[in-house]
């Protein structure tokens, strides 16, 4: 069985080794258009300093992420972040603390009295009858209110997917809030429910010593693969019973195609079989994202929390602000802070076509107007993903059952990336890894 895997994040990588593990026998021929596999999960090392260019991790409330790094031999390179990691903060009109606890929650000035009665009072409010798709935003002023909806949850759309809650599904992004209410009938019996059956939603955000990079250069290590990196694939074309894999120099002639790249490049290469399927990929709505990272020698801030994040209200130029140096150790050198900025998602998405220049400026003032600092960075980095998050409108999960309808017309052509039932690390593991076991099944 010889088997193109078309992309090298950590989809198609997941794929590989689960898929390599279960029959070595197999060949896998492995393709990226980019001379680095790991997608958007790239690690950067400027003068000491570790910038990641996308994700920081993963949590350990699912067992995906952390099962396959035990399974590729990888736990000596885990590092859990610090304690500091739990203080989080939302900026609206000034930086306020994110509550932990219920006290907090009442002594928090991010909510007037009223707001917070209003947010009480959701163990009173009535389930939602039907199974119809809603937006984030709907599903908030329903539950808790407009006020908490406006700032905890614009906020946390913000960090999560780049985009803002009337944009987004809540079946889609935000299953365990839709569970919650339809099995429990609100969300704080259902949390309550969880939290007696010790199954809460939290975990520990989880890294590698030397960034996200050295897991995926580990996985390269252990998958043994013929690979093409630095080879853009033109185009997937039918042959028989077969697939032929077509890149600017060769063609290659395989019995399966895992397309594991984003939507629109696997649009680009389908075209031609499928004009219909193609321009389905090609709907689904990203994200534009930049990533500003600075690193600083001297800086009198403490860092201390994991960062910020801002309100829509707030009008700021930025989403949000990591710290770094504080969440995980030794991304900056002994005495030095790092901290990365992100601009754009669909609050601002023209704010990512800018460049380095007046992006930096443009993180500099969003931090000095949210941290009070002003220093000037000793080290800087910039990274531009103009379809840096796939994005989850109401409908999302019926355009993907179609999808996958669709695709099914053609044995063996498979698709696999965060663009379609989930973007996190664990979905995407577990995506792969359920790939991986349906194609082994199928060839028995």
């Amino acid at each position: 069985m010889r088997i193109a895997i078309i992309g090298a994040g950590i989809s198609g990588l997941s794929t590989a080794f689960y898929l390599q593990r279960a029959r070595p026998d197999w060949e896998l021929v492995i393709f990226d258009a980019n001379p680095e596999p790991g997608g958007t999960m790239c690690t950067v090392e400027r003068d000491g300093f570790r910038f990641e260019a996308g994700g920081n991790g993963f949590l350990t409330n699912k067992p995906d992420s952390l099962q396959l790094v035990q399974d590729a031999g990888a736990e000596q390179l885990l590092m859990p972040s610090s304690e500091l990691a739990a203080k989080r903060y939302i900026y609206t009109d000034r930086l306020h603390r994110l509550p932990e606890s219920p006290p907090a929650f009442i002594a928090s000035r991010l909510l007037t009295l009223p707001q917070k009665l209003r947010v009480a009072a959701e163990v009173f409010v009535a389930p939602k009858t039907d199974a119809s798709d809603e937006t984030l935003q709907s599903f908030g002023y329903r539950r808790v209110g407009k006020a908490f909806t406006d700032i905890f949850l614009d906020a946390m759309t913000a960090g999560i997917y780049a985009t803002t809650p009337e944009r987004v599904s809540v079946n889609a992004a935000f299953p365990l809030v839709v569970s919650l209410e339809q099995e429990h009938g609100g969300l704080f019996r259902g949390m309550l429910a969880r939290r007696k059956r010790q199954a809460g939603p939290g975990g520990t955000l989880t890294s590698f010593k030397e960034g996200v990079g050295q897991f995926i250069h580990h996985l390269q290590a252990v998958v043994q693969a013929d690979w093409r990196l630095g080879v853009a694939v033109n185009a997937i074309v039918a042959d028989g019973t077969n697939y032929r894999v077509v890149t600017a120099s060769a063609e290659e002639l395989v019995d399966q195609v895992v397309l594991a790249a984003p939507a629109p490049a696997s649009a680009a290469m389908l075209t031609g079989l499928d004009g219909q399927l193609a321009d389905r990929l090609e709907r689904i709505e990203y994200s534009p994202i930049a990533v500003v990272g600075f690193g600083y020698r001297q800086l009198d801030h403490p860092l201390d929390g994991f960062g910020l994040l801002t309100t829509t209200a707030a009008g700021l130029p930025i989403l949000g602000v990591l710290w770094d140096s504080s969440i995980f150790p030794g991304r900056a050198p002994r005495g030095s802070k790092s901290l990365r900025v992100m601009i754009g998602g669909q609050r601002d998405p023209q704010r990512v076509q800018q460049d380095d220049a007046a992006l930096i400026a443009m993180a500099r003032e969003g931090i000095r107007l949210t941290m009070g600092v002003d220093a000037e960075p000793d080290v800087r980095f910039v990274q531009r993903w103009q379809r840096g998050i796939p994005n989850y409108p109401v409908g999302h999960l019926q355009a993907m059952d179609e999808l996958f309808e669709h695709v099914a017309r053609y044995p063996r052509l498979h698709l696999n990336c965060n663009a379609y039932r989930g973007i996190a690390m664990n979905d995407c593991v577990r995506n792969s890894r359920q790939l991986a076991a349906r194609i082994c099944a199928a060839s028995d």
